[in-house]
């Protein structure tokens, strides 16, 4: 099982959004390195996801639900979708702020790559982030 942070502008789809529709397609992503980490997400794995804008915080918890698949609404099959299920709200959110003022993230990619919308999570950082949001 792997980690993952999904970023997105709570405008066009935020938590409460996966949260009302359950089960939901993550798409839209276009960048080369995003979907080749798109590409390497399985059934199971955890993601953070993550809302970019005025809040930048960490929100909640989800899992992917499917495999990734070609984008039905492309002609090009790298651009790939997949299932995401939410699985809870995080107590607290954990903001870009709390995470760059730790020393313990130097190296995680949401520090160092801020663009990137698709990026795993070692597991240190996810216990860390999990004890940040209580």
């Amino acid at each position: 099982m792997a980690n993952w942070l999904l970023k997105t502008e709570p405008e066009d789809f935020s938590w409460d959004d996966l949260e009302k529709g359950g089960t939901s397609v993550w798409d839209g992503v276009t960048n080369n390195l995003a979907l080749k980490h798109m590409r390497a997400v399985a059934p199971g794995d955890r993601v953070f996801l993550y809302h970019t804008g005025k809040e930048r915080a960490i929100v909640g918890i989800a899992e992917v639900a499917g495999a990734p698949y070609p984008d039905p609404k492309r002609k090009d099959p790298r651009i790939v979708v997949f299932e995401l299920r939410p699985e809870r709200k995080l107590r607290r959110p954990v903001t870009l702020a709390e995470i760059k003022a730790d020393g313990a993230f130097s190296d995680f990619l949401l520090v160092r790559m801020s663009r990137l919308s698709v990026m795993p999570v070692s597991d240190s950082h996810w216990k860390r982030i999990q004890t940040m949001a209580g």
